[in-house]
């Protein structure tokens, strides 16, 4: 049972975490269907599957990475980008309002917010959030490259990134609809979002995690490993498939998923 779960919880999280549909959305509705919830374990597994997307961003973008961290040249992209590239203060500017958001409220609203009832309410207001994006987005981007990103635009995204400490209403979505509104176009908006999501989720699931630890046991290891290692390898080939889709159907058409899996949340935890 244990490897089951994984398969199919890991699944939902490669899937679902850097689409604007709310990961934590699924996690905790499948998981309810599936009776796994409520408990220390199936919290450490929620945290768990998440490393294993963060990694399957890594290596999707590990050249970015590494010319983040100074361990790669960037120079050609630089060339092509009349001398301007993403940096690592790109990222740090971005991560600030979701850091001091994060030490001011992160503990109140994990445990006084963090129910099916706040998910519905964020659900919807993201959507609307993204259908409204769609409608005020700048005809014409000025930003059509992640090499093109000023640091005002990746502190916008890092303003409206805030909002995803709300459970439910999806960092991607929240920082896209930053991105649209700032100027960028879709899959720069997206690939931004993606690189900007691995030091907070890092930063967020270790936290997490070292709380929990001292409640773990080596029984835990099957459910722990397969799900990571599908998370993993579900969210590298849905980070691709969504970076072509994200430029086909735009957020509009995830917007109108979110109100019905709102309506499930309904249906089934409230």
């Amino acid at each position: 049972m244990d490897i089951l779960i994984g398969l199919i919880l890991g699944i939902v999280e490669g899937l679902t975490e850097f689409a604007p549909v709310s990961s934590t959305g699924h996690m905790i509705l499948v998981g309810h269907l599936l009776g796994f919830e409520g408990t220390v374990r199936a919290s450490t597994f929620e945290i768990i599957v998440q490393l294993g997307s963060i990694l399957a961003v890594v290596v999707v973008f590990w050249r970015k990475m590494l010319g983040l961290i100074g361990l790669k040249s960037t120079a050609a992209s630089a060339q092509a980008n009349g001398g301007s590239q993403m940096n690592l203060i790109h990222i740090i500017i971005g991560m600030v309002p979701f850091g001091v958001g994060g030490m001011l409220f992160y503990d109140t609203i994990k445990h006084e917010l963090f129910s099916a009832r706040t998910v519905v309410i964020t659900l919807i207001l993201g959507g609307l959030l993204m259908i409204l994006a769609e409608k005020l987005k700048w005809k014409k981007p000025a930003t059509e490259t992640i090499d093109q990103i000023t640091y005002k635009q990746a502190f916008i995204i890092g303003l409206f990134q805030m909002l995803a400490l709300f459970p439910g209403f999806s960092l991607s979505g929240a920082t896209l609809s930053g991105g649209l509104l700032s100027g960028m176009n879709h899959k720069t908006a997206a690939e931004f979002t993606f690189i900007m999501a691995v030091p907070i989720m890092v930063g967020a699931s270790g936290k997490d995690l070292y709380e929990s630890w001292s409640s773990l046991t080596s029984d835990d290891l099957p459910l722990f490993i397969t799900g990571f290692v599908t998370s993993f390898i579900t969210a590298l080939f849905a980070i691709k498939f969504f970076l072509k889709l994200i430029e086909r159907v735009r957020l509009i058409p995830f917007a109108v998923y979110r109100f019905f899996l709102a309506v499930l949340f309904w249906i089934f935890l409230l």
